[in-house]
């Protein structure tokens, strides 16, 4: 673990755990050596790493991983909300996902995510669930692309830097 305090976000969260609409959440990154980095939001730690094959240490996931687990882990909620909401079996709900990397640029080219439902969800009520499954916080950020910007920190010269 990462010495470097957390980074705890105020403001008001949203039902899908991320800070209200207008609101900024503050993520923090730390480089730990070679390939390793700890990152802290709202006070947990998450370890990224690259594969020994690659030159890392294989002491966390990599950063696409995490990204695929991120798409994989909003559906599961989103999905397990629906199931609540209505009153319907949860245990053995579960999200898998795969991808495949493109290049020029290097992106994940594609993402194929798997919904297994619980045992006792009606036929009526499985198109209802993955259409709210399939539109998850994280989903909607790659359907509907975020403006992203990269700045040096302080720099008083790009508006969107951070002090």
């Amino acid at each position: 673990m990462s010495s470097e305090p957390a980074i705890t976000a105020a403001g008001s969260a949203t039902a899908a755990g991320g800070p209200a609409p207008g609101k900024i959440q503050p993520v923090r990154v730390g480089h730990l050596g070679g390939d390793r980095f700890d990152i802290n939001i709202r006070g947990h730690v998450i370890r990224t790493d690259q594969p020994i094959g690659d030159g890392g240490e294989d002491t966390g996931p990599t950063p696409t991983e995490l990204f695929i687990a991120s798409l994989a882990g909003c559906v599961a909620f989103y999905a397990r909300r629906y199931l609540e909401r209505h009153a319907l079996p949860t245990e053995g709900l579960a999200v898998e996902a795969d991808f495949h990397m493109g290049s020029r640029p290097a992106r994940v080219a594609r993402i194929n995510v798997h919904l297994t439902i619980p045992d006792g969800v009606p036929a009526e009520r499985r198109q209802a669930l993955l259409a709210v499954a399939s539109h998850c916080t994280v989903h909607n950020s790659l359907t509907s692309v975020p403006e992203i910007s990269v700045a040096f920190a302080g720099d008083p010269e790009q508006p969107n830097s951070i002090p």
